[in-house]
């Protein structure tokens, strides 16, 4: 965007003194990137772009030539100025991106929320639903914060700093070794290492903070006047795009919540100890009174995530100043109290073995409750296109836990063997991540089995295809070779929808795995490779062999992690790849976790229905709002949001569109079937394009009862099977990509401006802003 200039249309918004505005001759396509993002010379096919407005983040562009189509008499009335909305910057900006890798686990268990099946008349069920996806959240919380514990208090504060043999090899623990000086004692270093978990803490919380005020902050377009509306989903709703209040609710709860979970790391090690004959009868108390308290503290913020979930139906501004403030600062007091209590003098207490007071987290049980009431729901109003019958959210939220253990227990791993290296003088990290970390290998033997499947599955729809695409192309000569390519290229496109059979597959195993760890670590408290000790041979290598296979996977896997990170932040071509894994993945408000990478579509939405309803109030132009993949999302929910006024001045194309593929499967309560019928009556006219050669876009497959049929058939892919007078040399195989290049593409968009009917534009005295507002 370095090379666009910037474009300030006038003040009053208006045509300049006695040009009459082209009013009803106006036509605008209004065009939305997809993933991946773009440059607005490439959207716009033209060097020369300007911004018409916007700002670095997100912006609309127009052709220079056309900065002023609608004014003056050089008005162009041959088709539709073209503009660009180009939102890129919004996912895979600067390099404080690549953080957001770390927040991934928060990111999948936001999805699950919004995987809920279809239910009319549920809404009891549909909110337990809700409440069992924040609590699984707050548990992925109190998961990372734990394993930063684990790592500062445990391995470090409490083992190696506690062991000489550990100590001796790292020179920047010296004064924390006991009988080193005041920091010695076992207390003080936990209260001095618990600055790490609780510096997490507070990163966690800034970026919440500063990215909902950058992101999600945006006022809808009705503004708090807006009047509550209803039908078959809840993106058409004033206050879907703005959850101020839900946010900042869990905001506070997720802080407190870590802070807590550091404060019970500190205190209940001390508390411990106190209890224990002969020990001091006033600590006792004390350390019973914070325990109390802490107790009291996690029982608040379970309270208040539980209590209120979004307020989609009306826009709701009010922040609940008192809990977001107050919620968190009494966690941090009772951490202060912690650190206080635990660093008081006892000379006899020494660290031994494992800090105690190590959890687990019953994470499989909150998803087993939720995959229940999902599967009720889905039997309420079923969808056969749903994917896994309505169980896709529980399954989502089964791999958020996953990847939670994963990146947890990697970190434990790498920094227990960085600390000790293999000389054992340390007892290491907790018995069950070695157990979890030993049904690594055989969950990837299960995926490569599923990728073995698929292949096969490709070779046998590869065969099917060739004779489909000698059929089509039966006018041109046979190319055995090109064929083969053709087909080749569809089957591979179709195996999109064999995704939830993996899905189901891998959630099911890693929670079968992870229960069978569970078990073995309770059971024997042992690692596997010493549970297994007298078995069987056979039994004990296998045992032997995951647990070490196991340990080296996760540390690669924590290692590729950093590595992928540290290369987004300097490399921009790397970010924009991470890029593409926001795009999918962050479309959805932070309804079930607020540390999750920021919502993009708070910011975009608002934007394209300002920009829409601002342009055809100015003009009363026809207008195609026009979305290439994830942009037919983002075109789809701003159509949603629209007032009726604007909404008859708009035609949707989409193109290479998951709007049914994958939301209406994955998200079949807001983009189901009746959501998409409701949209096609909502909207003057839609028109969606696909190829078969499309491994996301798809058709939308409504009836065509309102009209015209959505769905035009499938485009030819590629033009031309061998060269012809058009087409001399070799046509490409396009794919998800340059639909413009076809001439279906702008058939179509005539076709759409030909069913808009214009209308005079509005006065204006009316006050509505100018086409370039």
């Amino acid at each position: 965007m370095e090379n666009t200039q910037q474009h300030r249309p006038a003040e009053d918004g208006g045509a300049p003194s006695g040009e009459e505005p082209a009013g009803s001759r106006a036509a605008l396509e209004l065009l939305v990137h997809g993933v991946g993002g773009t440059t607005p010379e490439q959207m716009l096919d033209d060097p020369r772009t300007v911004r018409v407005t916007g700002d670095d983040i997100a912006a609309v562009f127009r052709r220079a030539d056309d900065a002023d189509a609608e004014r003056g008499p050089g008005a162009r009335h041959d088709g539709p100025v073209p503009e660009a909305y180009v939102w890129c910057n919004l996912t895979s900006g600067n390099g404080t991106r690549a953080l957001w890798l770390l927040l991934l686990p928060f990111m999948v268990v936001n999805l699950a929320h919004w995987m809920r099946p279809s239910a009319h008349g549920r809404r009891r069920t549909v909110r337990l639903y809700g409440l069992l996806v924040r609590l699984t959240g707050l548990s992925l919380t109190v998961l990372l914060v734990a394993a930063a514990c684990e790592v500062a208090l445990d391995l470090t504060a409490w083992q190696c700093a506690g062991t000489p043999a550990c100590a001796g090899r790292h020179s920047w623990l010296g004064f924390l070794s006991p009988g080193e000086g005041w920091w010695g004692a076992p207390g003080r270093r936990l209260a001095l290492a618990a600055l790490v978990p609780a510096a997490l803490t507070g990163l966690l919380w800034f970026l919440s903070l500063r990215t909902w005020s950058a992101y999600e902050s945006q006022q809808p377009l009705g503004g708090p006047g807006a009047q509550e509306d209803t039908g078959p989903t809840a993106l058409n709703r004033p206050g879907f795009w703005y959850g101020r209040r839900l946010g900042a609710r869990l905001r506070a709860a997720h802080t407190a919540a870590a802070l807590l979970t550091v404060a019970a790391a500190v205190g209940s090690a001390a508390a411990r100890y106190d209890r224990e004959p002969g020990g001091p009868a006033v600590l006792a108390v004390l350390g019973a009174l914070l325990e109390a308290s802490l107790a009291a503290g996690a029982g608040a913020v379970v309270w208040v995530v539980c209590r209120r979930g979004r307020s989609e139906r009306r826009l709701d501004g009010d922040a609940d100043r008192r809990l977001v403030r107050g919620l968190p600062l009494a966690a941090l007091a009772l951490l202060a109290l912690s650190a206080l209590y635990a660093g008081w003098e006892r000379p006899a207490w020494e660290s031994a073995d494992r800090l105690p007071g190590n959890l687990t987290f019953a994470q499989g049980l909150l998803v087993i409750v939720l995959a229940c009431v999902a599967h009720a729901l889905h039997r309420t109003d079923p969808d056969r296109r749903a994917a896994l019958r309505g169980l896709a959210g529980p399954a989502v939220a089964m791999l958020a836990c996953a990847l939670g253990g994963v990146m947890s227990g990697g970190v434990s791993q790498r920094m227990s063997d960085w600390l000790d290296g293999t000389r054992a003088s340390i007892p290491g990290p907790p018995v069950l991540l070695t157990w979890q970390a030993s049904v690594i290998p055989p969950l990837l033997l299960l995926l490569l089995v599923m990728c073995c499947w698929l292949a096969r599955r490709a070779w046998h729809l590869a065969r099917a295809e060739r004779a489909a695409v000698e059929e089509e192309y039966a006018a041109e000569a046979g190319d055995p070779g090109r064929t083969r390519r053709i087909a080749s290229v569809r089957a591979m496109a179709a195996l999109t929808d064999r995704g939830p059979r993996i899905l189901a597959v891998t959630s099911a195993a890693t929670l079968l795995l992870g229960a069978g760890a569970l078990a073995g670590a309770t059971a024997t408290g042992e690692t596997p490779g010493a549970a297994a000790r007298g078995a069987h041979p056979v039994l004990h290598g296998a045992a032997q062999t995951a647990q070490a296979l196991g340990s080296w996977l996760i540390g690669l896997g924590f290692v590729l992690l950093v590595t992928w990170g540290r290369r987004a932040y300097k490399d921009a071509s790397a970010r924009r790849t991470i890029g593409i894994l926001w795009d999918v993945g962050t479309f959805w408000p932070r309804a079930a976790h607020p540390f999750a990478p920021p919502c993009y579509a708070e910011r975009a939405v608002p934007d394209l229905t300002w920009r829409i309803a601002t342009w055809t109030g100015a003009t009363g132009g026809r207008l195609v709002l026009s979305g290439h993949s994830q942009g037919s999302v983002l075109a789809a929910a701003a159509a949603w949001q629209l007032p009726p006024s604007a909404r008859r001045r708009v035609a949707l194309l989409t193109y290479g569109s998951p709007l049914e593929r994958l939301y209406g499967r994955w998200f079949p309560a807001h983009f189901g079937p009746d959501a998409l019928d409701a949209l096609h009556r909502d909207v003057v006219c839609w028109r969606n394009l696909y190829r078969r050669t499309d491994p996301i876009g798809g058709p939308v497959r409504l009836p065509g009862d309102g009209g015209p049929e959505v769905d035009r058939p499938p485009l030819k892919d590629p033009l031309a099977y061998g060269r012809t007078a058009e087409h001399p040399l070799p046509a490409p195989i396009l794919g998800h990509s340059d639909y413009q290049a076809d001439p279906a593409f702008a058939e179509e968009r005539r076709r759409l401006l030909a069913r808009l009917r214009p209308e005079v534009p509005a006065p204006r005295s009316t006050g509505r802003p100018g086409p370039a507002a």
